[in-house]
């Protein structure tokens, strides 16, 4: 049966640039290979909703009308992968804003709290790129649909993977009901937070429950796993980190 929006689908992809440079893949093995494995990414393959927004728009779209078991290649271009570059955020300093004043085309920087490119030096004026890295960029996206998702936990579950890292998460519907245990970790990450409405809505949306409830389970083993309240600077740096980190299907 043809794909459609509203599926949940179990999909494997590389992503690269035009000069055949991987910059983002649910293959492990490839990710180190290509030196850019994430410790704390999740691999092999997404769960993701097609219409949904879980993938760049050239890739959601070129979903639709395949079916499990696909393989394919899709060229998108920025408009419809990452965005253009905006010329805005492209910036001529003075080199006496960097303290190592040893700057070259192709360094990365950080100023004023953001992060970005050198792309051009000349004499005492140096032009930094704030943009995305991907952005402006055309991308090729080699993927494969592994199965179209029917059962109801497997799609929380993927879901719930696809936000939180977490696979195997412990999951009962009933009655349009899903109760979720919510692992203790998952009670001091901030990217959770910010996530739980969403994944919720989504479900209402595309998995047709009427109620989710996330249930807390404390037990006596984990209650000695469970971090002490840190000091408000590792708060702080905890809450930057979540927000500077982007969902694993998006990268």
């Amino acid at each position: 049966m043809a794909i459609q929006k509203g599926d949940f689908i179990k999909l494997s992809y590389t992503g690269k640039f035009e000069d055949g440079r991987t910059f983002d893949t649910t293959d492990e093995e490839l990710a180190k290979k290509e030196e850019i494995f994430n410790p704390r990414g999740l691999y092999g393959g997404d769960v993701v909703i097609v219409g949904a927004g879980h993938t760049i728009e050239g890739l959601d779209e070129d979903l639709e009308g395949k079916e499990a078991g696909y393989s394919g290649t899709v060229s998108i271009p920025p408009e419809k992968a990452f965005g253009p570059s905006n010329p805005k955020l492209i910036e001529t300093v003075s080199i006496t804003k960097f303290q190592d004043r040893n700057v070259h085309p192709g360094l990365p920087v950080e100023l004023d709290g953001r992060r970005g490119i050198v792309s051009r030096v000349i004499g005492r004026r140096v032009t930094v790129d704030f943009n995305s890295p991907l952005a402006g960029k055309t991308v090729t996206y080699e993927y494969t649909i592994e199965k179209v998702l029917e059962d109801e936990v497997e799609k929380v579950q993927g879901l719930l993977a696809l936000y939180t890292g977490m696979r195997d998460t412990e999951v009962e519907i009933a009655d349009g009901i899903a109760k979720i245990n919510v692992p203790t970790g998952l009670t001091f990450n901030q990217r959770w937070l910010m996530a739980k409405n969403r994944v919720a809505s989504e479900l209402f949306k595309y998995a047709g429950l009427k109620e989710v409830q996330l249930i807390e389970k404390l037990t006596a083993e984990a209650e000695a796993e469970v971090p002490a309240p840190a000091e408000p600077e590792v708060e702080a740096e905890a809450e930057t980190e979540a927000k500077e980190e982007p969902s694993e299907s998006q990268e």
